[in-house]
This record gives C-alpha cells, sequence and structure tokens, in this order.
C-alpha cells in the first residue's frame, strides 16, 4: 500500500486505488496532481482498506482484462453506501464494455493511456458528483449541496443549434441560451478551437463518449470539461469545472443550503436602497433542541430540505424573488416592485410558516418544526442594515406574541397582526369573476424531446395578489370547504380546452386531478364520464389522477372504484405517490396504469446515498407492477439522468417546461 509521504493539507483529497498491475504508477500519477492515494493490488481485502482509506473515489483498473466480478464487484458495495465515485480504467479497445460497467455500480470510466491532464479532469469529475450527493471531508461538505439553476449543460438539437443552460451561458459570456457551434467555439481561446473542434466531429463519427476541456474567456487558469454523450442520435454534454479553485459563485452561495449567503443577500438590499423592498425574516424555532436530539449532521441535511420547501413556496407565490440563509436558522425573502405590498408578504409569510410546519421525515421518526417570521417594509432612508435590523425587530414580536407568528414593521412603524380570512372570502367570488384559469404543463419520455402528455393545473390570477400556484389554491378551498365546485370548475375547463386541440396534439394524453372529496359524492364516476363524454374529449387519451392520501382510508373501495374507470377507458395514476401513507405493498391491490412520483421525492434522486435508495425503491417495485412511472418536479440535468437510469418512463418539471396556456401548448407542438 502505498501514500504521498508529504504531509497533507486539508485540502488535498484522498483517492482508493485498486489496480493489480500498475498500482505504483498510478499512484505516482495522482500524487503529481495533488491526490493523497491508498493503493492496493489484491480485491481480496480491497472493501476493508477503502473503509480504512477516507477515501470517497475509487479508481479501479480493468485495464488487460481485469476481471469485472473481482474487482470492481468487491468496491460497489461500501462506495454506494457511502454515496462515493467509482472511476474504471478500460482499454480503449474495451470501450464497448463502459455501459455494462456502469449498470454494475461504476460512475465514470476513462480509456486509453493514463496522463495528468486525463486524469485530473476524470477525477475532478467523480469529487463534483460526491459533493453533490453529499460527501467531502469536511465539514462544509457534510451536507448535501443544491444548487437550483446552477447546472451546467449543453445540447445539439437535430436543427444544429446548441441549446445551453443559463449558468454554463453566462459564464461563457453568451446573452443568447441557443446558439450556433461556431458561436461557442468563438468564445474559445484561439489556440483551443481546433481541439475542440477536432473531439465534436470524432464524437459525431463514433458516436462513442468523449471528453474536451478548455480555459473560460477572460479567467486565466480556469477551465471547464465537457463530458459529451449521445442522446438519440444527438450530442449531449454535462459541463464541470476542470480547475480546483474554482467554486462557482461560492463566496455567494451558502455553503449547506445553495441558497444565496448573507453576504450577497445584503448586496442585494444595498441595490435597492430607495427602492420599494419589503423582507421576510424568517426563523426556525428551538432548532438547537432538534439537532442536541438528532445530531447536527442531520440537522445541517434538514436546513437543506427547509431551504427546498421555501424556495418552492416562494416560487410558487412570487418567482425571481431573493432568498437567502443569513445565520444559523434564518432565512430572508426579498420583495420588490408590485409583490412588495404588506398583504403580499404577509400571505407568503403565512404559506412558509406552512410549509416548514409539515413534518420531516428521519428514518423512522418525524420531525415537526416551528416558524416565526418578521416583515419590514422598506423606508427611503433605509440602508441594508436598518432594513434587516427592523425585520429582526418585527420577528422579536412575533416570537413573544404567540398566535400564527407573524408580525410586519411597516414604514410608519406599525406592528400588527395578519388578518387570516382574506383569502378564504375571495375565493367564493373567484369563480364568478373568472378568475381561475387552467395551465397544462408537459410530459415527456425521458428518452424523448417529444411532448407526449401534459397534466391540467389550475391558477389562481388573484386581483390583489397576483398569480397563485395550485398549491396554494386547493389549501385555501380545503380551508373554506369550497373544494367540490373548484374541483368540478377544474376538469370542465381542462376537459373543454382540450376537446378543441386541433389535430397535431390529437396523440396527446391529458391527466386531470380527482380529490378525496370528488372520490366521495354519490354518483361520482357516472358524473365524471358524463363530464368527459359531453366535452368531446376521448376517454382513450384521458388519465384521473387521485392522490394516495385520497385512495388510502379505504384501499377496498378505491379498487372497486379504479377498475370500473378503466374499465370505462379511462387511465388511472396515483399523483403525487411519497408524500403520504407512502406502502408500497398496497399498491398490489390497486388496478392502476402510472404512478407519478411527487417531487419532493424525485428530487431526492439527486441527494444522499439513502435517498436514491428510497427512490429507487419506489420505482423499482412500480415497475415489478407492470405500472408506467412519471417523475414530476424535476429540475436539472442531474435528476433526469439519475430517474432515467432507475427506470422512469415520463417526467414533467421546470427543466422542460412550467405549465402553458392552452395556445402556447399548440405554438409548442407545432414547433417541433
Amino acid at each position: 500500500m502505498h501514500v504521498n509521504g508529504d504531509k497533507v493539507g486539508e485540502s488535498q483529497r484522498s483517492l482508493f486505488i485498486l489496480s493489480p498491475g500498475d498500482r505504483d504508477g498510478l499512484s505516482e500519477v495522482a500524487q503529481r496532481i495533488g491526490w493523497r492515494t491508498i493503493a492496493a493490488r489484491r480485491a481480496k481485502d480491497a472493501p476493508q482498506r477503502y473503509l480504512h482509506s477516507e477515501a470517497q473515489i475509487a479508481l479501479v483498473d480493468l485495464r488487460g482484462g481485469g476481471d469485472v466480478s473481482i474487482l470492481l464487484a468487491r468496491v460497489v458495495p461500501p462506495l454506494e453506501a457511502g454515496g462515493g465515485a467509482i472511476l474504471v480504467l478500460v482499454d480503449a479497445e474495451h470501450l464497448r464494455h463502459v455501459p455494462a460497467l456502469l449498470a454494475a455500480g461504476a460512475t465514470h470510466f476513462l480509456a486509453g493511456p493514463v496522463t495528468e491532464s486525463s486524469l485530473r479532469a476524470a477525477l475532478m469529475s467523480a469529487h463534483r458528483l460526491v459533493e453533490r450527493l453529499g460527501g467531502g471531508v469536511t465539514h462544509n461538505q457534510r451536507a448535501q449541496r443544491i444548487r437550483r439553476g446552477d447546472a451546467l449543460y449543453w445540447a445539439l438539437g437535430p436543427d444544429g443549434m446548441l441549446r445551453l443552460s443559463e449558468s454554463l451561458a453566462q459564464h461563457l459570456g453568451l446573452d443568447r441560451l441557443r446558439i450556433g457551434p461556431s458561436a461557442l467555439v468563438r468564445r474559445l481561446p484561439r489556440v483551443e478551437r481546433r481541439n475542440v473542434l477536432t473531439a465534436l466531429k470524432a464524437m459525431r463519427r463514433a458516436g462513442r463518449p468523449a471528453v474536451l476541456a478548455h480555459a473560460i474567456p477572460g479567467r486565466p487558469g480556469q477551465r471547464l470539461v465537457h463530458h459529451l454523450r449521445q442522446v438519440d442520435g444527438a450530442i449531449a454534454a454535462d459541463v464541470e469545472w476542470l480547475s480546483d479553485g474554482q467554486a462557482q459563485d461560492g463566496g455567494s452561495r451558502d455553503y449547506l443550503t445553495g441558497l444565496r449567503s448573507r453576504q450577497a443577500a445584503m448586496d442585494w438590499l444595498e441595490r435597492r436602497t430607495g427602492l420599494p423592498t419589503t423582507i421576510l425574516l424568517l426563523s426556525i424555532s428551538q432548532f438547537d433542541r432538534m439537532n442536541a436530539a438528532y445530531g447536527q449532521v442531520v440537522g445541517d441535511a434538514l436546513l437543506g430540505r427547509i431551504a427546498r420547501r421555501v424556495e418552492r413556496m416562494v416560487d410558487d407565490v412570487a418567482p425571481g424573488t431573493m432568498v437567502a440563509r443569513i445565520a444559523g436558522t434564518e432565512f430572508l425573502v426579498g420583495l420588490t416592485g408590485e409583490v412588495a405590498g404588506s398583504d403580499r408578504a404577509t400571505f407568503l409569510a403565512r404559506q412558509l410558516i406552512g410549509a416548514v410546519g409539515q413534518p420531516f421525515s428521519a428514518g423512522d421518526h418525524l420531525i415537526r418544526l416551528i416558524a416565526r417570521c418578521g416583515i419590514a417594509q422598506a423606508r427611503a432612508e433605509d440602508d441594508a442594515t436598518a432594513l434587516l435590523r427592523r425585520a429582526g425587530t418585527a420577528l422579536s414580536d412575533a416570537r413573544q406574541a404567540g398566535g400564527e407568528g407573524i408580525r410586519i414593521l411597516s414604514a410608519e412603524k406599525h406592528s400588527r397582526q395578519v388578518d387570516a380570512d382574506r383569502l378564504e372570502t375571495d375565493l367564493r367570488l373567484a369563480l364568478d369573476r373568472g378568475e381561475i384559469s387552467i395551465v397544462f404543463q408537459p410530459q415527456y419520455p425521458v428518452s424523448s424531446d417529444r411532448i407526449s402528455g401534459v397534466e391540467a393545473l389550475a391558477r389562481w390570477n388573484h386581483p390583489h395578489y397576483g398569480p397563485l400556484g395550485a398549491g396554494i389554491l386547493f389549501a385555501t378551498a380545503e380551508r373554506s370547504d369550497y373544494m367540490l365546485p373548484l374541483s368540478a370548475h377544474i376538469q370542465g375547463e381542462a376537459l373543454r380546452q382540450a376537446a378543441a386541440w386541433p389535430g397535431a396534439l390529437s396523440d396527446l394524453r391529458l391527466s386531470i386531478n380527482v380529490t378525496a372529496a370528488d372520490i366521495a359524492q354519490p354518483g361520482f364516476m357516472p358524473n365524471l364520464l358524463n363530464l368527459v363524454d359531453r366535452s368531446g374529449f376521448p376517454r382513450s387519451r384521458l388519465t384521473v389522477e387521485i392522490t394516495e392520501s385520497g385512495l388510502i382510508e379505504d384501499v377496498d373501495a378505491a379498487a372497486a372504484l379504479l377498475t370500473a374507470l378503466r374499465a370505462e377507458g379511462l387511465g388511472v395514476a396515483i399523483d403525487d405517490f411519497g408524500t403520504g401513507y407512502s406502502s408500497l405493498a398496497y399498491l398490489k391491490n390497486l388496478p392502476l396504469d402510472y404512478l407519478k412520483i411527487d417531487s419532493g421525492l424525485a428530487q431526492d434522486i439527486a441527494g444522499t446515498a439513502r435517498d436514491r435508495i428510497i427512490v429507487r425503491g419506489v420505482i423499482h417495485m412500480a415497475k415489478s407492477l407492470g405500472l408506467r412511472v412519471i417523475a414530476e418536479g424535476v429540475e436539472t440535468e442531474e435528476q433526469l439522468d439519475l430517474l432515467t437510469r432507475e427506470g422512469c418512463d415520463y417526467y414533467q418539471g421546470f427543466l422542460r417546461s412550467a405549465g402553458v396556456s392552452s395556445a402556447d401548448l399548440i405554438n409548442l407542438v407545432l414547433a417541433r
């Protein structure tokens, strides 16, 4: 066994090497590029050596006909359990075996002669994966680093145009997300253009995975590496930082949650000085006791999950809003422009407190948290510090006052309690005023860009609060006992609009949501079938989505209902699976066509190794029962790739499209 004899700094990373024939050579190359190596020749004791090495990446040498069943299989279990990465070395003539190696547990591969530059690129890619899966060797890497919107990738479409992620376009200094390949090449240093073009041409000609790297315009010493692959005959690439010191916008990001940092929030507030601004200061109560009970690792991970709930709720109520973690368990939400009014802010505060109050699962335990919120409206003379101090005063009032835990410090310094009834009253008038509209969220096969179906969703265009999402709408309807009229309106309007689609959309499936209150009504099924037939929309293209909470109370009755619906030609799906009872066993008693994985569960696929195991179990159980699986809320290419690998059939989410109007849906389909 070899280790680097020099003193290992805190930033130096550990690499476990298993190579029967080139242990010393690989160790020397890895050490020259800054890795501490723990190397072995024999596979027999490799798992034990790996576990004692503190490494999170294993390099397995399969060149020269290495035995996969002995070398790779020995290190896969401990690596998967710990959220690590496995880089396999293969001979260039054995690239055809790479898919099987990846299926066996490898996460990265490197073909041909091993050079410093090729090994550095491969190891940095593996290290980025480890970071995303919640690993790392320092405290700051203990929890998952989730950075929504920071994904770097591009895809070359059949029209010969490149589609870039927003973050990649920003780093390359491009003002468009759809460009020709020549425009991308022109952004690269002149000396590197030929190599990039050669790699692209070779990839297109041979169809094999490839890697290319280049410098960043105007950033000396910083490089990006592109991992090229072929998808449905087209070239796509996941892009990662090759430069070890590059942390993207790390200084403006909170290391634990991926939200904006305190400094980024203060800079944002300074830029808003003198402009209409309202900030919410959200605090989680008695979090230190939770840490004492479950440990700081669980606490760190829980803060990340709180951040995701806050982000999703803010996106639903006020898209594009500043969200930051400014200290410990305090989060800041900044509202500007039309959404900066006190009514909109207090409404959002109520939703955030409710979202945090929903239980979090931690193994066999449910963790319940309480949040309080202070709101401050900016005055003309407020700078960032003064505004934040005033929000802190309002938060202190909220902690002491009890009730629903919200206080406002208005521009006139008055602190008042929020009226919780206005929204429920307004909903009674919303249908008559035509404020409830329908949007359709496209669904895609995981292996194609062709829209295969849509889910009908509701939006409330509130005259005071602006556009509100379905989650808020249905929560209000449930509180005000107005669910049945609202549900009937949404179902009827979705069917009416879908029936008017042109022939180009004649193969799209439509999914409509049915609530537990709907199912409980006498005559539910004949009334629903009559509604469908009167609309003129074909039964054969309709899927009824029922949340699992609407089924689980009486599985036998639910099974009879679903059997009857399928006999009448409708498809049936369980919606939001993973949010309620979540017993996989009861699925065997329900006649279903689809299982829809809840967005939170789907996004966990890119979380820790434990998260992936849970999502994998759901998908594999559904597939073993003959169900097609649809993932909701897919937001990143990484999530999609992992879901595809586990056998998911379809997906929907902001990665491809938010909900669109019927007219925009038609244009979207016709454009393809």
